[in-house]
């Protein structure tokens, strides 16, 4: 399953530190960041529960840029 969330990222730079974050999040199949659009692309792997994983990507872009936000 693949979704997209709205995010808030300052730079091009972090937006890269936050697609590295989610890609190396359980449950993570594979991330894009957008840094244009402000999106971020979620592919979940098979019976993740999309929710969950996101609270953990959340957590971990928190991270590696503390002013970042997910609009889940």
């Amino acid at each position: 399953m693949k979704k997209s969330y709205k995010i808030d990222v300052d730079c091009a730079n972090c937006a890269n530190k936050m697609e590295d974050a989610a890609k190396k999040t359980a449950g993570v199949k594979d991330a894009t960041v957008n840094f244009m659009t402000l999106k971020m692309s979620v592919e979940f792997e098979e019976g993740q529960d999309p929710k969950a994983v996101m609270q953990e990507v959340r957590k971990n872009c928190k991270k590696v840029e503390d002013d970042c936000e997910i609009f889940i």
